[in-house]
């Protein structure tokens, strides 16, 4: 099942309840994805940003 939760307040991307389990992050009131929310921590890595070596 897929449901809609909210958007993501850093890029305003759906964030959706997919079986029971959050597809993002909530902390301290922020909703966002986990995109937005690993780039935010700085552990994004370079390959999951699309630059290739």
């Amino acid at each position: 099942m897929r449901e809609l939760v909210g958007t993501c307040e850093s890029c305003g991307k759906d964030v959706f309840c997919l079986d029971g389990f959050l597809n993002g992050v909530s902390e301290a009131g922020r909703l966002e994805c986990f995109q937005c929310a690993d780039v935010e921590e700085g552990s994004v890595h370079p390959q999951d940003q699309g630059n290739s070596e």
